[in-house]
């Protein structure tokens, strides 16, 4: 079963703010089995518009990242983000070649 991966494209309005969001996912992360391979850090724009802070997160499954996405404590969280981060994110199926 290959793995699965969220990847979020971040511009943040509200720093402090931001750490409750952090806090309050960390709960559904743990629960699905979440690892953060990017999570903010240095980047460099290659091609279109580049955000703030670039994030990758591994899932053991794609099952595994859409139930942690629509758990009752990761929409807790992503409505804090929404209130002070704009935000695009993407689950993408990995390869197993």
């Amino acid at each position: 079963m290959p793995k699965a991966y969220w990847i979020a494209h971040v511009d943040v309005r509200d720093a402090k703010r931001y750490k409750d969001y952090v806090a309050a996912a960390k709960p559904a992360f743990e629960c699905y089995g979440a690892k953060f391979l990017a999570r903010g850090g240095h980047y460099e724009a290659l091609e279109g518009k580049g955000r703030g802070r670039n994030v990758v997160i591994e899932f053991p499954s794609f099952q595994h990242a859409k139930d942690c996405y629509n758990s009752p404590e990761y929409q807790k969280a992503k409505a804090i983000r929404q209130e002070v981060a704009e935000a695009d994110v993407v689950l993408v199926e990995g390869f197993e070649g």
